[in-house]
């Protein structure tokens, strides 16, 4: 039986959508571009609070936080003029998260209002939809039993045939003293090497975020350094002379 998803419940907020709302609506602000610039110090100070949950659960807090790093280091930094015609237009990641919250706040106000109507007893809903018109006879003009039974087995082939040719992948687990340990193995080689060798295979965000994490332990307690020459560009790792 599987387990249902872990869910990070707190007594003001749910989720580092609602975790936002809850800074920017604390301070009576609206959902703008300068609001998100204005809560992001606080966001990331209650993120810093949470570091005792695992590390995989707060995975989506610390990708809000880099968002609105982000957002905040554009409004205090001059803009480059664009050349238009020359880039193709990129949508601000301001924006782009406004947006995302402004879907998340009617959610969450559609789900209060259900809440409410729930604890006063209004357990109906009014259906807007016409009901389906749907046949009062079905017609078996033409089915035999000898093709029901034909019918039955087809489909109990089919089954069979899916069952044997569908395998269960477990999710790869990855924890930060793994892939610590990981680091210092290559360390001990003393050869420089990029940070993408550290990932496996289509690696996907969680073991992306976990080995960051890892590498920034061991560049705070000096057993390694990394540099990365141009923005974006590929991290080196070097150890620690």
């Amino acid at each position: 039986m599987s387990l249902p998803p872990y869910q990070l419940n707190l007594p003001s907020f749910s989720g580092p959508l609602d975790l936002l709302l809850h800074l920017i609506e604390r301070q009576e602000l609206d959902i703008t571009a300068i609001s998100l610039a204005q809560v992001t110090a606080q966001y990331l100070a209650q993120v810093e609070q949470m570091r005792s949950q695992r590390m995989e659960h707060l995975i989506d807090f610390l990708v809000i936080g880099a968002r609105l790093a982000l957002i905040k280091s554009r409004a205090l930094l001059p803009q480059t003029p664009t050349v238009y015609g020359l880039e193709e237009a990129e949508e601000d990641p301001a924006e782009a998260l406004l947006r995302q919250l402004q879907i998340y706040k009617q959610f969450k106000q559609a789900a209060q209002w259900l809440a409410e109507r729930e604890a006063a007893g209004l357990r109906t809903h009014l259906r807007v939809a016409p009901p389906l018109r749907l046949e009062k006879r079905l017609d078996m003009s033409g089915v035999t039993l000898v093709s029901l039974q034909q019918a039955l087995r087809q489909v109990l082939a089919r089954a069979l045939s899916l069952q044997e040719s569908v395998a269960l992948v477990q999710p790869r687990q990855v924890t930060i003293e793994e892939q610590i340990k990981r680091l210092q193995e290559r360390l001990a080689q003393k050869r420089p090497f990029l940070f993408n060798d550290l990932l496996s295979a289509g690696a996907d965000r969680i073991e992306i975020t976990v080995t960051l994490l890892a590498l920034l332990e061991l560049i705070k307690r000096q057993e390694t350094t990394a540099v990365q020459s141009t923005l974006f560009g590929p991290i080196e790792i070097h150890a620690a002379t």
